[in-house]
């Protein structure tokens, strides 16, 4: 171990600590030796170079919320609340809270009671609640493929044997989730959960169509099949009518539990997220949630409980949608005129990604580090899929990425999407030189 030698002669420790890794091994639990790092939170550091557009966070733009408002509601915090604010909460949330969570869900015309609900420390809290609450090593998940990243971790964390199921145009193909599920049946496996993002899907942009979340929710109810609906993304609609969530479609029968986030309505680093479930599952939570952080940040519940006082949010996101769709629009105006003619993506109605398919002979995975170099980020599309236990196609998403188009301004999206496409360019010049097609 290194020492130093103080002022008065003592030795003293030194603040680094060992760096020989091999006393932990033995240790280590052992599902930590299968946990996945989440793709985007690898590449979130990018976020701070000034030199480098990153299009792989999925960051709001919180520079559109008001200076004014802002300092108006931490005003009222500060005059009426400190106190309380300062102070654990209950684990559940504080109770006006999930009133206004009821709001927010009502608007989407999912019905909900303040008993319905947990609130969380942000979305991500949410999901991993929900698959540490049901999910035992070995257990048997289907989700889509392409999932969102940041699920990625939490199904590697519990090990999870993670099924995915494709995605088209109109979203997760139901038709083979019964199939999936037979062909489970068979061998004598009951999945433990679906998990599903219906909604503007992250990162595959696409909606699940009204005629497949009907058929869903038959199949939850012949099936006894949990669903984990995802809905972070829901508000965030450039066209189009919303559709049911899958919580309302549900019908009461307690085959769906439902997750969402003040992050995209309002502001990431509020960190207030919910989960709506049936009473029982919400026991389970509670003491999960109990173990991890006791209650979620009570001034930051308080903020949220302030502005929605004083503010009609519904606006907020209105603003925030104009943004959001000039900034998509920028995008696939620059992907059109900047990436090959073998390239493919879809036209997200809302959320804040676009994912892509580039040829075949280009893996995303070492591209980004060509990209990186050019300046520019984004998340390869690998990050997007568990690993795969034993037989499995080890290349899923390997020629796809996730580009992000709501965090940085129309200008800067054409720039980082023209960076984007001379890497691409290179690498296709060098494939042809090397005797590629």
């Amino acid at each position: 171990m290194q020492t130093g030698r103080s002022s008065t002669g003592n030795h003293v420790t030194s603040s680094l600590g060992p760096t020989d890794g091999a006393r932990y091994d033995e240790r280590f639990a052992s599902r930590a030796a299968g946990i996945v790092s989440s793709a985007m939170r690898d590449l979130m550091a990018l976020s701070e170079r000034p030199d480098i557009i990153s299009l792989a966070g999925g960051f709001p733009d919180t520079e559109s919320f008001p200076r004014a408002i802002w300092d108006e509601v931490w005003a009222s915090v500060t005059a009426d609340h400190i106190a309380s604010s300062l102070q654990y909460g209950p684990t559940e949330g504080l109770s006006e809270l999930r009133e206004r969570i009821c709001e927010v869900m009502a608007h989407e015309g999912a019905s909900a009671r303040p008993d319905d609900i947990i609130v969380t420390t942000g979305g991500q809290q949410a999901i991993d609640l929900s698959i540490r609450t049901f999910v035992d090593p070995g257990d048997t998940v289907l989700a889509e493929g392409p999932t969102y990243p940041g699920a990625v971790p939490s199904f590697t964390t519990y090990e999870a044997d993670v099924h995915h199921i494709p995605l088209d145009e109109d979203g997760l193909r139901v038709d083979l989730v019964e199939e999936r599920l037979a062909h489970l049946a068979a061998a004598g496996i009951r999945p433990k959960l679906l998990y599903t993002i219906p909604n503007f899907h992250n990162p595959a942009g696409v909606t699940m169509s009204l005629e497949r979340r009907h058929r869903l929710i038959d199949i939850a109810h012949r099936h006894e099949l949990l669903i984990v609906e995802d809905n972070p993304y829901g508000q965030i609609r450039f066209e189009g009518e919303p559709l049911p969530t899958l919580w309302e479609l549900d019908g009461g029968e307690g085959w769906v539990v439902y997750l969402s986030t003040f992050s995209k309505i309002l502001a990431p680093g509020m960190r207030v997220g919910w989960v709506a479930a049936p009473q029982p599952v919400l026991r389970k939570m509670n003491l999960g949630k109990q173990a991890a952080d006791l209650c979620s940040s009570t001034l930051a519940q308080r903020f949220v409980i302030e502005y929605m006082r004083r503010h009609d949010w519904r606006e907020h996101v209105a603003r925030l949608n104009d943004v959001y769709r000039g900034r998509r629009d920028a995008m696939l105006r620059a992907l059109e005129e900047e990436l090959p003619a073998e390239a493919t993506w879809l036209t997200p109605a809302g959320g804040l990604f676009v994912w892509a398919t580039l040829p075949d002979f280009v893996d995303t995975r070492d591209l980004l580090a060509q990209a990186i170099k050019n300046q520019v980020a984004f998340v390869p599309g690998r990050g997007a899929f568990v690993p795969p236990r034993g037989e499995g196609d080890p290349d899923r998403g390997a020629h796809s990425l996730r580009l992000n188009f709501s965090g940085v301004p129309e200008p800067v999206i054409s720039e980082g999407v023209a960076r984007l496409g001379r890497t691409v360019a290179s690498w296709v010049e060098l494939h042809r030189a090397l005797g590629g097609a």
